[in-house]
Formats: C-alpha cells, structure tokens, sequence
C-alpha cells in the first residue's frame, strides 16, 4: 500500500489490522500517545500496565508505541519476541541522566541501600538496580524494600512523592527529573486554579514537590484516569497536570466532564511529551508492514537486567 498525503486513516487502520492479523502481532501503547495510535493499539496502558501486558501477550511481535525504556521492558520479559519500535529514536531525557556508573558510585556512598529503579531508566541501570517500580507502585515497592535507606533512581519528584508515602525508609534521590513535568511550577497551577475556581486538581508525581503539595490528587497516569473519570468525583471539571495525551482517554471514559490540562490557551503552555508524539499512525504501518526497527539487547544484559522488573511484578 502506497502512502500519499493526506493520509488515509481508515485505510491505514484496515492495513494495520490486516498486518496484525497475518504476522501474530500486538500493538501496545502509552497513554502519551496520539489518539489515531490509541486507537489501532491492542492494548493502551501506562508503564505497569504496560509491562504486565507485555509479559501476558500471546503473539510473536510486539509493536511498542512509546519511548525507548519501554521497548527495553517489553524485549527484557519477551527475550524470545521481536519487539519493534515505530520511532527508535523516540528516548526520554529523565532517563538518559542515569548512568549504571553513576548508579554504582552512588551505591558506594550508600552500601547497605537498596537500589529502587523507576521504570522509566535504561537496561543497563536496570541491571545494578535491586528492584524496579512505576509511579503506580513506587510506595508499595519500597515499603516491601528489606533495607531502612534507599536509592532511588532517578527521578527526583516522584523521590518526593514516596518519602511522604513511606515514612519509615530514608530516601536517597537521584538528580534526575521529566523536563516535561518538572518545568510545570506553582504559579502555573496558581493561575489555573484562579481560572478554574474549585475545580479539583490531580498531578503527576513527576511534578515539583510545590505542585505536589497543592494538589488534591498525585498520581500515575492510570491513576489519575480513574480519579478524573469517576463520576463520584461530582465535579464539572477537572484540572490534571500530566502530558496531554491523557486528556484523549479521559474525554472517552467519562465525556460528561471538561478536563483542564496545561495549554497555552490557559496561560501555561502545553504539558507535551515531543518523543511520545514521534510516533505517528504511519510509522506503525510502516514498521509492521516491513517489520523494521527491531529491538535487540546483549544476552548478558537481559539477564541482569530482567531480575528487578520480574520482582516488581512479583510484589506488585
């Protein structure tokens, strides 16, 4: 099939579908992508979710709509499985500030710390890590933590976020944060509140500690979609700091309800993920017509690395 512009997104999706079909292949996706990708995917989640799937599906390919840390999880608990990316160069930069080496020269300073990696790091800082989490589970993953102090890698807000959670461990954070949702301050959720007058706020905890501790709900992005669509929630709208994505499987859960989300329109500027939205209908068909962009990953390091997302699921 001949792509031409503009792009036939019907035909696209009926393509899709064929392909998945022939080759035994799954679509999974994360809420951060757009919603013809939503859409055409199998299954659309955040990371536990995500990684729970992904170790669930039956099928010989797995096409991962989302950034690279995430196809690294899907081919760690499916060595056997092509995994492919649509846009292999879609990375996140909270991520790539964690190194194993500077994980491990942590671990010197800290040496009776367990090493609690956020899913969202390479497969080679999942490999000296001890356990792995996601922003739904962090706090119940630490609380199930035998050692009093943890590393925690490396996100410096959802670090936050558990400390107040989990009083009886001593948390030591990494420096590293989401530019995304990092980069959202106070006075940002000041003026939307200002606009919005007593409508609740739910956040992400990869936000600063100050947006944090003003809102009404901190939560994963499966989280706050539950929390947001409820309709015991009794409100008309609904301000929710996260990536915009989101926005699309909350209008579909509960379209009764207006969610406020960061926009320039609201004085803010978007909350926008550009390596999640990299990744467009196009290089799905693409990549699973011609079955390019395969994921790969040293043997040795599959291994090391597999052992603390295996635990995550064991004690989530």
């Amino acid at each position: 099939m001949e792509l031409l512009r503009p792009v036939d997104y019907r035909k696209l999706r009926e393509e899709i579908e064929r392909l998945k079909r022939e080759k035994n292949a799954v679509i999974l996706a994360h809420y951060y992508q757009r919603p013809e990708v939503q859409d055409v995917a199998d299954f659309v989640g955040d990371s536990l979710d995500l990684a729970r799937k992904a170790k669930e599906v039956d099928a010989e390919i797995i096409v991962f709509c989302g950034v690279h840390f995430m196809g690294e999880t899907a081919k760690l608990l499916n060595p056997e499985k092509k995994v492919l990316m649509p846009e292999p160069k879609a990375g996140c930069a909270m991520a790539d500030t964690a190194t194993a080496e500077a994980v491990l020269r942590l671990k010197e300073k800290h040496p009776d710390a367990w090493v609690v990696s956020y899913v969202n790091t390479t497969a080679e800082v999942k490999a000296v890590s001890d356990v792995c989490c996601t922003s739904a589970n962090a706090a119940g993953i630490i609380e199930k933590v035998p050692s009093k102090e943890v590393i925690f890698v490396p996100d410096k807000g959802l670090a936050y976020f558990i400390s107040k959670k989990v009083k009886d461990k001593r948390i030591v954070p990494f420096e590293g944060f989401c530019p995304d949702h990092y980069l959202f301050t106070g006075r940002m959720l000041e003026r939307l509140k200002e606009r919005h007058p007593g409508a609740p706020v739910g956040v992400h905890p990869e936000t600063p500690p100050e947006v944090q501790d003003a809102a009404d709900f901190v939560g994963s992005t499966s989280q706050l979609l539950r929390w947001a669509t409820d309709p015991a929630l009794g409100a008309d709208e609904v301000v929710i700091i996260t990536e915009i994505g989101l926005k699309y499987q909350m209008e579909r859960r509960n379209p009764s309800r207006r969610y406020v989300f960061p926009t320039p329109e609201e004085g803010t500027g978007y909350l926008f993920c550009p390596q999640m939205k990299s990744i467009t209908l196009e290089k799905v068909y693409e990549t699973l017509r011609e079955e390019k962009n395969e994921l790969t990953l040293p043997e040795g390091l599959v291994e090391r690395a597999r052992r603390p997302i295996e635990l995550m699921l064991e004690w989530s």
